[in-house]
C-alpha cells in the first residue's frame, strides 16, 4: 500500500474517534472494494494514561454492534508524527476547534494538508451521536473516494 492511497485519521488522544473512523473506513472500503487504508494518530503531545487499554470501550462496542472486529484492535494509542503525514495521500482530523490548533503548533510545516471534521470529544457529545456523526462523515468520504479514483 503506497501512500497515494492511504488516509489518515486525528484525534487528540487516538483511543475514541480516530480509531472508530479509521477501523469503520477500513470495513467499510473493504466491502466496497476501495483500494484505500486507514491509519490513525494522536496529535496531543502526550498520550493520556487514563485511558484504559488500547481502544475505548465505546468505540469496541460500536464497531461489535456493526459486526465489524478491528483489524488493529490490540494497538494502543500513538502519537502522530511528521513520518504520518508523509505517509498519507489525505489526513482528516476529527474536530475543527479542538485539533487545528495542535496540528498547527505541532505540524506547521504540513497543517495546510489537513481536513477537518466536527465531530466532538466524549465530554462534549454522548457516544451515539457522536460515533453516528463520523458513520455519516465516513460514508461520505468513501463515496468521494470512489468517484476521484481512476
Amino acid at each position: 500500500m503506497t501512500k497515494t492511497n492511504r488516509v489518515l485519521f486525528l484525534c487528540t488522544g487516538n483511543y475514541y474517534r480516530s480509531r472508530y473512523a479509521e477501523e469503520l473506513f477500513n470495513h467499510q472500503a473493504g466491502l466496497d472494494g476501495l483500494r484505500w487504508h486507514a491509519f490513525s494518530r494522536a496529535v496531543a503531545e502526550n498520550l493520556f494514561p487514563e485511558n484504559v487499554g488500547p481502544m475505548s470501550p465505546f468505540t469496541l462496542n460500536a464497531l461489535q454492534a456493526k459486526g465489524i472486529t478491528p483489524g488493529d484492535a490490540v494497538r494502543g494509542p500513538a502519537l502522530c508524527t511528521v513520518d504520518d503525514f508523509a505517509d498519507a495521500a489525505l489526513v482528516v482530523a476529527l474536530k475543527d476547534s479542538e485539533h487545528r490548533p495542535m496540528i498547527e503548533r505541532r505540524f506547521a510545516a504540513v497543517a495546510h494538508r489537513v481536513e477537518y471534521w466536527n465531530v466532538d470529544d466524549i465530554e462534549f457529545l454522548d457516544p451515539p451521536t457522536a460515533l453516528g456523526k463520523i458513520d455519516e462523515l465516513v460514508g461520505r468520504l468513501i463515496r468521494r473516494l470512489q468517484t476521484s479514483a481512476p
